[in-house]
């Protein structure tokens, strides 16, 4: 009798069930939702870009978006905090503060990727050649390097600001200029790297000119360090128009920025922190962000470079 119920109900289990081994072999344990969920790549570079994303859609459509004017001044509502007719709330005048972020993001990005494109077009050139012919032209590349990078980069910077005039466009120059060195110093390095590659040899070999070379073959391969590079210094040249904006010798007013708009809330820290601490963590948000998509990047590279 009791074996007849065990056979009926070994016969059920096999043939209306599944067994509790492949039952739990189905579901999804610890190690498999690690592996469709990798947090570190989420934080590292999802977030990040993202932000980065947001940012630069709110800079581009900034005029077109229905915010208030970031001009517009009301002296009925100075320096409320945030609620929901003004999300950042207002600064000392009664200007919305959610309007002025997303404007300062204008200014910010455009000196942020204009800048390094400057340099990287002049420091690329001068290292690119510097480590492919070397001789007196390497000597003299890098002691241009060397001297620059001595020289105090705020003082010059200043200098160049005061001399110039603080304007977007000579803001811009100056601080594409005082980046020159460093994109300079990447790309002779990653120069120096290639240049006696099997590839470049072979190219050498056939009879391919100087030029070809150095478009065709190392070109390609240095711009992809230099690349991850320019996340980094985006992240610093934002933070470098920050400070200047801070210290009046950013963009003239009344153009909102990010660095004036702290400036602007140093004076009511105590009572209206929110005048300064909300463009700063815009800021800060932001320059963390371009690190973050740098160092991913630069990792990625390293990965490919070794494999070759």
């Amino acid at each position: 009798m009791s074996g007849h119920s065990g056979g009926h109900s070994s016969e059920q289990g096999g043939g209306h069930g599944l067994p509790s081994e492949t039952l739990l072999g189905a579901l999804p344990g610890p190690t498999t939702l690690r592996r469709r969920i990798d947090f570190r790549q989420v934080f590292a570079l999802w977030l990040p870009a993202g932000w980065v994303a947001g940012i630069i859609f709110f800079g581009l459509t900034a005029p077109y978006l229905p915010i208030q004017d970031p001009n517009e001044l009301d002296l009925l509502r100075q320096s409320i905090p945030p609620d929901a007719a003004n999300w950042f709330g207002t600064d000392d005048l009664g200007r919305d503060m959610f309007s002025r972020s997303i404007h300062g993001a204008r200014i910010s990005l455009t000196v942020g990727f204009i800048a390094p494109l400057i340099a990287l077009v002049i420091g690329c050139t001068l290292g690119i050649t510097a480590g492919y012919f070397r001789g007196r032209w390497e000597t003299a590349v890098s002691l241009y390097v060397n001297v620059s990078l001595a020289f105090p980069g705020i003082i010059l910077l200043l200098l160049l600001v005061t001399t110039l005039g603080n304007s977007l466009f000579n803001l811009t120059t100056a601080l594409g200029i005082l980046t020159v060195p460093a994109y300079t110093r990447v790309s002779r390095a990653s120069t120096l790297t290639f240049a006696e590659r099997d590839f470049v040899m072979a190219s050498r070999a056939l009879g391919a000119s100087h030029i070809r070379i150095i478009v065709r073959e190392i070109m390609p391969n240095v711009l992809l360090p230099v690349v991850a590079y320019t996340f980094v210094l985006v992240a610093l040249i934002i933070v470098l128009e920050g400070v200047l904006s801070f210290l009046a010798l950013g963009v003239p007013h009344p153009a909102p920025s990010w660095g004036s708009m702290i400036s602007e809330g140093r004076e009511m820290l105590a009572d209206a922190p929110h005048v300064s601490f909300i463009p700063a963590a815009v800021m800060f948000l932001t320059v963390l962000s371009f690190n973050l998509l740098g160092d991913t990047l630069r990792k990625r590279i390293d990965t490919r470079s070794a494999s070759l």
